[in-house]
Formats: structure tokens, sequence, C-alpha cells
């Protein structure tokens, strides 16, 4: 995949009028610092059918502080958070090459910039598209930095409040680039009362513009129901084992549960884009209705001459004669030829007017049968 082909899925899956939904699958840091680790992830990845793959691009000294605090302290060899950047963090050139190895994997490269540094070397591969992380949202000067590429900004907004969108949705526009939103919640992981997918809905109305969930459940359901409520963009974080090393590892699908994730929404962006008219599709299966369908038949040997009531009549696979909804209409009429037990009544078989003095209602049916 080149450069341009990842732009142009981008802006395809940025269209709301297609029914192309972005898949991307976050590594962040699961592959803990490991290079091989890191380029394992693509190789699994690309064989989910997923369309990106997101890292995380840390540069310690540029975006954090000695004393930063764990959000989790889940590490027994980093003493600090920046130590962990540090050790996790890989140089310029092999940033180059995962780059590189994505693409001929056929998936979008990308990866969260944390820093104005950090944009610059990602800026340096080229790649497509800004990925802005929930505690980055409100980044002016990274944004700005971004905004000033000319390529699209899908933010996350785990951590931001209504008005903090809404003056960084302006500010984007007025750099007159791409975007898109997604509702995002920063708990790791994400209990099901928490997801917010009603926000979905509700940034499509405000914003007006591409909507996405970025989900950290663990588990492939939000992401199901986040496209069939209108969600263009996903993102859910991947692991090749749940037994791996790192914080975000109990946020994450196994591979194997990104596969089913994946062929669900492309499953659903095929249902979706393809509604049905129902009575055309009553004439698609009209062979079904008949196998399926019930017609009147006779309970017993009727002769001609009979005035049908309620009593002689019962319903009936296949549906090849009168459907069982018309059953009413027969009652009272006399039947012109003899009619069969079990064998379908024609309305050729039957006079065409009712003998009031002998009709019964279906009631009457129920009542006589079980008397």
């Amino acid at each position: 995949m080149t450069p341009v082909f990842e732009s142009e899925r981008l802006s395809a899956c940025l269209n709301p009028q297609t029914p192309d939904r972005l898949i991307i699958a976050e590594v962040a840091q699961n592959h803990d610092g490991s290079l091989g680790q890191a380029h394992a992830f693509i190789d699994a990845v690309a064989l989910t059918g997923a369309d990106a793959i997101k890292f995380q691009t840390h540069i310690a000294a540029a975006e954090s502080t000695p004393d930063e605090p764990f959000r989790v302290k889940f590490s027994r060899q980093d003493k600090t958070r920046y130590e962990y950047w540090e050790r996790t963090s890989f140089t310029p050139e092999q940033w180059a090459g995962l780059a590189e190895h994505a693409r001929d994997k056929g998936l979008i490269f990308l990866s969260s910039a944390f820093s104005t540094e950090a944009v610059a070397l990602l800026e340096g591969l080229n790649m497509a598209a800004w990925k802005v992380g929930s505690g980055e949202a409100s980044n002016l000067p990274l944004l700005e930095c971004m905004g000033a590429t000319g390529k699209p900004i899908l933010l996350s907004s785990g951590l931001s409040t209504v008005a903090e969108l809404d003056r960084m949705v302006a500010q984007i526009r007025q750099w007159d680039v791409p975007f898109g939103l997604f509702q995002t919640t920063s708990m790791y992981p994400t209990p099901p009362d928490k997801l917010g997918l009603n926000v979905i809905s509700e940034y499509q109305q405000r914003y007006a513009c591409p909507v996405g969930l970025s989900d950290h459940s663990g588990t492939i359901y939000p992401g199901l129901a986040a496209v069939t409520l209108g969600a263009h963009l996903l993102e859910v974080h991947v692991t090749l084992s749940p037994f791996m090393f790192g914080p975000d590892v109990s946020s994450s699908l196994t591979v194997e549960g990104l596969k089913q994730l994946v062929d669900g929404v492309r499953f659903l962006e095929t249902a979706l884009a393809s509604p049905i008219d129902k009575d055309v599709m009553a004439q698609d299966m009209a062979e079904m209705r008949r196998i399926f369908q019930k017609s009147v038949v006779p309970r017993q040997d009727l002769a001609a001459g009979t005035v049908l009531s309620a009593a002689h009549l019962t319903v009936k696979k296949p549906g090849t004669g009168i459907p069982a909804a018309d059953l009413h209409l027969l009652l009272g009429r006399r039947l012109r030829n003899p009619a069969r037990l079990d064998q379908p009544i024609c309305w050729e078989d039957v006079s065409p007017e009712e003998d009031m003095t002998q009709t019964l209602n279906t009631q009457d049916c129920f009542n006589e049968v079980n008397a």
C-alpha cells in the first residue's frame, strides 16, 4: 500500500455517503519496546482484514517530566513512566521500518504523536492522517502542528467536555482539513454502562462530521453496535495474547477477536448499504411462500352442493390453494365440485355468492369442533 492509496482509503472512510468503515487496530505499547514484537503485530493484524495498524510515538524528553505518574503501576522494571517511555521507544529508522512493513502488508500505518517532535518524526514517514489520543485533544500547539500538514485529524474525546470539543472542532475547521471524531471513554477496560454509545448520534448531529468509537472494552460487541448506530470509524486495542505484559492488554482484543470484529463489520457494511423493499422481497420469495404458507383444505371428503361451514375447513401446508387468511371468505359458499380430504380448495370449486342462511364464522368452527 502506497501513501497515496492510504490517503484514498482514508478519504473514502471519512465520507459518510460511502459504506466503508475504517477499522484501526491499535498496538499502542503492547509491543513493550520489542521491535520484533512490533513487526509481529503487523503480520498478525494484516491477516484480520483491518484497514490500519496504529502505534504510539512517545519521545520521553519531549512529552513528560521525570516525575510523571503511572496511570497504573504495572511495570516491575520501570521506576517511572518517563523510564517506561524511554525503554519502549524506537529510533526514527526503526519507525521507518515499521511503516514500510505495514504498507507492504496492505495496512495503513498510523501512530499517535504525543509531542511536536513526534509529529515531525512521523511527518517524515509520510503518514496519511493524525490520530489524536484523548489526553492530547485540547493540546492546541500539538494540533496546530498537525493541522499545518493539511492531513486528516482523527480526534478522540475520552477526557473532553462538550465545550472543549466545540472549541477544538471549530479550530480544526479553520484549518480546512478533513477530520473525524471518536466517542471514547478513558477507562481500561470500559464497562458496558460507560461506553457512551448514545454519544455517536449526538456527535453526528452536533458536529456533522464522520464519527466513530475508540473502544477499550476488550470485547467485539461495542464496535458492532457502533456500526449499526452510524459509526464510520472504529478503533480497538489488539494483543497477541491475553497473557502479554502491559497496561492495555486487559482492554485489548486478541487477534482472533479482531478478526471476528472485522468480519462482523464487513457483514454489517453490506447489510446497512442494502435496503430492501418488503413487497419485492415477497415476490422474490414466491416459491418459499408456497412451501411454508398454508392453504384451505377440507377436514373430510365433501360432496358437491355442500354449503361450507367453519367445521368443514382447516388450513395446511403447502400454500398452493386459497390462502389461510381467506378462509372466512369461503364460509357459507356452496361447493360446485366435490372436495377431497386434505386437497386444497380452489376458487373455481365454490359458488361466487354466500348462502347467508348457512354461514358460520371462524369462532363457530372452534365451538363446533371442540363441543
